[in-house]
């Protein structure tokens, strides 16, 4: 489920089908845009059966450890320690990858919400939840707006007696339908308007962003706003909001002051408000409960990792944790990527600059991060998609040349320019290169017009 965990049957994902796919499996052309997450899981499964993966994967299984083997610095061996169905197993593992992702720890900070304890209705954190059901009739907060907190908050609308949202921050809306109808990300990543985003100074780049997300709806007149003007936090991408903020199914207000025990009082509103059900959507923790805290050291929810993958400070490279990012786009991709590279580090196909090169850039961009997103360490995680793909593919050979394409295969390379980066672009050339590449490429338009295009008026273009 792009960027967030998918725990309740509705949820639609946020990311197309194309931007979202594996780099040499596209989703089947009748599957919608925007999937649900039961033909997600769907496409996975075909995924495991097409490239043998099933035989391969331990349900059940739980990891309780993973430590240096006693010959580590020689061997780069891992001793792992798994249980299924209560009986423990050691194993011996030339290489680990670490894919729990960022919500495997609910953060539930209930010290910074005065009165909670006294509170005397039902509050949960947004993991917790499965079915709108429980709001029936109810008063609901939910506090925070992230992807989760809007999904939420939108779903108990349609049952709820009441639903308000609560934001410190508040958070610019984009919706799934884009320009001429076409879903936002196959406009907003692509390569073009990536090099505009990155060449333009930080506060003009970011003023034309608002400025583009302001023409749906103004936030301020909605109340959701950002606090700071700058596009840095992961935008909502939900198409219901707006549309229940305005016809009163939906309420924003600030960020609570303090819980009654069976109200709540928001910061610059004296008045009460009476809550039956409280719906804390205010992320998670990073946390590798079965590594040693030598191996990945977690300060403030970010992990020191180099390209967000390698710890740098292993004797040998044979640990890495994948998926420990937010970008704004896919994360199925972004991983796969990453699992590209590793396993030709692990091969010793591909080397890693020496330890001080890497510390010196993890420092860095701690330090570039802080100063453009302040102390909120959950920002450090963010990047461009096609900047950071890009960087990965060069290492393994497999980035898209667009200016040596323009010679050879002039369509391919405007289409590569100009149209959204999807994923099978880095299976072009380079190791794993996939023949059926350049075709997805020429025909991924086909794909997202085509579940759509279910009555066609006689006389119409195609």
């Amino acid at each position: 489920e792009a960027g967030r965990p998918s725990l309740y049957p509705s949820v639609i994902s946020n990311t197309s089908k194309e931007m979202s796919a594996f780099s040499d499996f596209p989703y089947p052309e009748d599957f919608p845009v925007f999937l649900p997450n039961a033909q997600l899981l769907d496409y996975l499964r075909r995924y495991a059966k097409r490239f043998g993966l099933r035989e391969h994967i331990k349900f059940g299984t739980t990891v309780v450890s993973i430590r240096k083997h006693p010959d580590f610095a020689t061997t780069g061996q891992w001793d792992v320690v798994t249980e299924a169905d209560g009986k423990q197993t050691s194993h011996v593992f030339d290489a680990v990858m670490v894919c729990s992702g960022n919500f495997s720890e609910p953060f539930l900070p209930l010290h910074c919400f005065p009165g909670i304890k006294k509170f005397q209705g039902q509050y949960f954190h947004s993991r917790q939840y499965k079915h709108p059901d429980v709001f029936q009739g109810k008063h609901v907060l939910v506090v925070g707006m992230g992807n989760s907190g809007v999904d939420i908050a939108v779903e108990a609308s349609r049952v709820a007696a009441k639903v308000t949202v609560c934001t410190g921050r508040g958070a610019w809306v984009l919706s799934r339908v884009f320009d001429h109808g076409y879903p936002w990300d196959m406009v907003f990543n692509t390569r073009l308007m990536s090099l505009i985003r990155n060449s333009l100074p930080g506060p003009l780049s970011w003023g034309l962003i608002n400025y583009r997300a302001n023409q749906w709806f103004n936030h301020e007149d909605y109340g959701v706003q950002p606090e700071k003007s700058g596009f840095v936090r992961e935008p909502v991408v939900n198409d219901d909001l707006p549309s229940c903020i305005l016809t009163g199914r939906i309420t924003i207000k600030p960020g609570v002051k303090e819980f009654k025990e069976n109200s709540v009082v928001f910061h610059n509103c004296p008045e009460e408000e009476p809550i039956d059900i409280v719906v804390f959507c205010t992320g998670y923790n990073v946390s590798f409960p079965f590594l040693e805290e030598t191996v990945v050291k977690v300060e403030n929810k970010h992990a020191s990792l180099y390209k967000y993958v390698f710890p740098t400070h292993l004797e040998k490279p044979t640990l890495v944790v994948l998926g420990l990012i937010k970008p704004l786009g896919g994360i199925m991709p972004v991983t796969e990527m990453q699992a590209r590279w590793v396993t030709r580090v692990f091969k010793g196909l591909c080397q890693l600059p020496p330890q001080s090169v890497m510390e010196k850039e993890v420092n860095e961009k701690k330090k570039n991060q802080m100063q453009r997103f302040g102390l909120s360490f959950d920002e450090v995680l963010k990047i461009d998609c096609v900047v950071y793909m890009d960087k990965l593919a060069s290492f393994i050979g497999a980035k898209p040349s667009v200016l040596g394409l323009l010679c050879r295969d002039p369509r391919l390379a405007l289409t590569i320019f100009f149209g959204p980066c999807t994923p099978y672009q880095y299976r072009l050339g380079g190791p794993g290169r996939w023949e059926g590449a350049r075709q997805a490429i020429l025909t991924q338009w086909d794909r997202t017009l085509k579940p759509r295009r279910t009555r066609v008026p006689a006389g119409s273009s195609s």
